[in-house]
């Protein structure tokens, strides 16, 4: 099978090879220097300031979603504006309710992408948080993060940015874009197996964290990022995880950095979207994400497309679910991909085309 979805993704075979081995005990000083390691590699990539903390948390990006949102925000001080421009906008505005926050949706029609003049509508009237995930992968808008930084900054707003798919994808510089908290996982851009996900936490971040009371074992921060400080963490994390983490980043670093691996992105994300133009299908955004290109079939199912690919031809697309999923399906751009392996989706694509079922 040839993995095209936005996670899990492909790894590479040194990071493999971590996953096949004994999982080794974690309390000692060798683990705790490459947490360490992790921290400083991540804090690099994301463009943070030198005083700004790594959080690994073991659970889904979805955990450190509701993580950071029980830490950063409380019922008696904020009041919160959430981007809800698909499923993870909605995830955002899910947790917000369940925690019985103060908050605001912003809700974007399929495709659509903020601008200054939406967010002028909510000029001066108090917010105190923004949440935005800054790549809504259901739909593969990137959101223009320019003019939220531009407006939170404006407005004196905490910025939290669930950047699951877009970091080492895109662009994102915490500290020019002032933003507060930025969430990411182990089985994007970084190309590992699912199981850890990251906050990354500028001061004021951290300054919220230590004002807040809230009542969670395994969620409260505070713990963590006093374990953190010597490179251990409160309860038994995905070792192996982080073990394979360690070894992606010091990969990219070794390979030329950020801006290396973003271009690499880029240029397969550009290769395959030149290529597809051919065949039935619309793009519903112009404000793609290196991750993922969404796509809309003109004449067919888009999850008729899905099943066809996994079961004929050994090919995995990312289907999306609900109302989407006839209308939708998506093609990643992260993990161990070459351009030799989107010759090969697409001379399937092809040959599905030619027997009709495009």
């Amino acid at each position: 099978m040839i993995n095209f979805t936005v996670g899990p993704v492909q790894s590479n075979e040194d990071v493999l090879k971590i996953g096949a081995q004994q999982v080794p005990y974690f309390r000692t000083a060798e683990f705790s220097a490459i947490m360490l390691e992790n921290e400083k590699l991540v804090k690099k990539f994301a463009k943070a300031k030198d005083d700004a903390r790594v959080v690994f948390i073991t659970g889904s990006g979805t955990a450190s979603m509701e993580a950071a949102i029980m830490n950063l925000f409380n019922q008696q001080t904020d009041k919160l504006l959430v981007i809800n421009g698909g499923s993870f906008g909605q995830r955002f505005v899910d947790i917000c309710k369940i925690h019985e926050l103060n908050y605001t949706e912003i809700a974007l029609n399929l495709g659509e992408n903020i601008t200054p003049e939406i967010l002028a509508q909510y000029d001066g009237q108090g917010y105190t948080g923004l949440l935005v995930n800054i790549h809504e992968t259901s739909t593969g808008v990137r959101y223009n993060l320019d003019a939220i930084s531009a407006f939170c900054q404006k407005n004196h707003i905490f910025l939290l940015v669930d950047a699951i798919s877009s970091f080492l994808a895109d662009e994102i510089d915490m500290a020019n874009s002032q933003i507060g908290a930025l969430i990411t996982g182990s089985q994007k851009a970084l190309a590992c197996p699912p199981g850890i996900s990251l906050i990354v936490l500028a001061k004021e971040g951290l300054d919220r964290i230590n004002c807040n009371k809230i009542k969670s074992l395994y969620f409260d921060l505070k713990p963590a990022l006093k374990d953190g400080e010597r490179g251990q963490t409160p309860f038994t994390p995905a070792v192996s995880i982080l073990l394979q983490i360690n070894a992606r980043l010091k990969q990219i670093k070794h390979d030329g950095g950020i801006e290396k691996e973003i271009a690499r992105v880029a240029r397969l994300a550009n290769y395959f979207r030149e290529k597809v133009k051919a065949l039935p299908f619309e793009l519903i955004t112009n404000s793609m994400s290196n991750a993922v290109t969404t796509l809309s079939p003109k004449n067919c199912s888009a999850y008729d497309i899905f099943l066809t690919l996994k079961n004929e031809y050994n090919i995995w697309v990312c289907p999306n679910g609900g109302k989407l999923k006839d209308q939708l399906f998506r093609v990643g751009h992260i993990g161990n991909l070459t351009e030799a392996d989107y010759d090969k989706l697409i001379d399937a694509m092809n040959d599905m085309d030619k027997r009709g079922l495009l």
